[in-house]
């Protein structure tokens, strides 16, 4: 848990492309003056797009590139390493295309965080709004979840719905998603920085004096639900 009355919350941020959720983060950070020190964003492809962007934010960058490594156990253990020099308190999963191995997930228990394209546990892996066109489900969206060995697996923060439209196809659904994903995974960076997450024996997350988890896209923009 980050402690925000005595020191800033250190986090490290994986990116696989362009990373619009980093950015996202990045930039509520700084608007709202948080105690919050974004420490790395690290890539598995050296040319991803998201580099760029945080070099031009003043944001220290690195690449461990997937391809180098002859397995996953030895690409996982070297990203570790690659993390750990910088001592965070979290490590974001922001777009981050990689299947960690469950001994990754152990080192960094607790600590590791994503965001997924559903409403979890619904549509796990890939290509997550073609699912939902597929089945036919109403209401589409995202969450944002600590991370367990098991894929698309975890302990829920919160989660962002969205309606689905007559005549929507994967790509509008995308779009319209990507909207609730950047206030969520902002949000719950602002809840982590102000030590408001924990989990409780039955590892549920609580959230503390905060009314509400799900957020929805309205015609006005994204807000947290009404209960």
């Amino acid at each position: 848990m980050c402690a925000s009355t005595s020191s800033a919350c250190r986090l490290v941020v994986l990116i696989s492309g362009r990373g619009s959720n980093m950015q996202a983060i990045v930039n509520m950070v700084r608007g709202q003056a948080l105690p919050v020190e974004i420490c790395a964003v690290v890539a598995n492809k050296v040319d991803a797009a998201g580099l760029e962007w945080a070099q031009s934010q003043g944001i220290e960058t690195k690449s461990v590139a997937h391809r180098d490594f002859s397995s996953r156990e030895a690409f996982d253990e070297a990203l570790a390493a690659a993390i750990d020099a910088y001592q965070p308190d979290y490590v974001l999963l922001a777009g981050f295309m990689r299947v960690l191995t469950p001994g990754f997930v152990e080192h960094f228990n607790g600590k590791l965080i994503n965001i997924h394209p559903s409403l979890l546990p619904a549509f796990p892996g890939l290509h997550t709004h073609q699912q939902a066109l597929a089945m036919g489900v109403q209401w589409h969206g995202c969450t944002v979840h600590f991370v367990t060995p098991v894929l698309d697996h975890g302990p829920i923060i919160a989660q962002g719905v969205v309606p689905v439209l007559f005549g929507d196809t994967p790509s509008t659904l995308a779009e319209r998603v990507l909207q609730v994903e950047h206030r969520l995974y902002a949000d719950v960076v602002r809840w982590l920085a102000e030590g408001r997450v924990s989990l409780d024996t039955m590892q549920r997350v609580q959230v503390h004096g905060i009314a509400s988890r799900s957020f929805v896209l309205t015609s006005t923009g994204v807000e947290p639900s009404q209960r």
